[in-house]
């Protein structure tokens, strides 16, 4: 039991307050009473704040769409819809965004079912979570294939954290980068979690310099592929915080794996820390 993390900290205090009653000793049995307490208070302590389903919000669960917003398919319009009760990103070659060497089809921001835009500002701790389905199509490229991102609202700015497809050498990854020191939070090998639905979940502290942290976890059914966590990270540059989700990616790509593909997501789910 580690008495300087917060766990710790807690369990301590219960502890210390049991104490006068007849505390004395803690058996193994009382250490994960605790410890379960402690888990509970910790898990009791994220706020669910968005939960659309597609199937009954559509695409107003988002701030924005960005589908084809250079009008250069208009035959393959919408590219971004609702397919049974899963978010569905077209993407084919012919398709181009208003930068005309790199693709888009993405969603922004989060909305309540009410329709309130929902912020996330500096100083806060957020989890977003979500299913996706990555198909055999949507390839790791040499070039940046981002499936996901969190940037500062406003044309032209860049992204703050970044969901990749990208290769490592020969070998094709899903990785999570701060852009702020180009910090890898971690990759894991793409092929093996392809053509199912598999779970990640992103924690995040909105800080600038060196206060800001992100947890990153990603499941294939009952197994947890990666568990990893990146401390004294920049995630801020203004205004506020907005997620991303889709396809954008660089037509640079040097590997030939660029194709028509396309993305699935559901089970979308917001947490604030309070």
């Amino acid at each position: 039991m580690h008495h300087g993390s917060k766990r710790g900290r807690l369990i301590w205090a219960i502890i210390a307050a049991c104490m006068p009653l007849s505390c004395s000793g803690v058996d193994a049995t009382d250490d994960e009473d605790l410890e379960s307490t402690a888990a509970a208070a910790e898990a009791a302590s994220w706020q669910l704040k968005w939960n659309p389903e597609a199937n009954r919000d559509g695409l107003k669960a988002f701030e924005g769409i960005e589908d084809d917003r250079a009008n250069s398919h208009s035959a393959g319009q919408p590219h971004i819809f609702v397919s049974g009760n899963n978010y569905r990103f077209n993407m084919h070659m012919v398709d181009r965004d208003t930068s005309t060497d790199r693709q888009r089809q993405e969603v922004k921001g989060m909305r309540t079912s009410s329709g309130s835009l929902i912020d996330m500002n500096l100083g806060e701790t957020w989890k977003l979570s979500w299913s996706l389905y990555i198909p055999s199509s949507l390839k790791a490229t040499t070039s940046f294939t981002h499936i996901m991102q969190l940037k500062m609202p406003g044309n032209g700015t860049s992204p703050i954290l970044v969901m990749s497809l990208r290769r490592h050498g020969s070998t094709p990854k899903i990785e999570v980068k701060v852009i702020e020191g180009d910090v890898l939070v971690g990759a894991i090998d793409l092929a093996p979690l392809q053509n199912k639905w598999i779970d990640t979940d992103l924690e995040f502290k909105i800080g600038d310099g060196s206060s800001g942290s992100v947890r990153w976890v990603v499941r294939n059914g009952g197994t947890t592929v990666i568990d990893t966590k990146k401390t004294g990270v920049d995630l801020w540059l203004g205004d506020r915080v907005r997620p991303k989700w889709g396809i954008y990616r660089s037509l640079g790509d040097t590997s030939g794996s660029l194709q028509d593909c396309y993305l699935q997501l559901n089970n979308m789910r917001g947490y604030q820390n309070l």
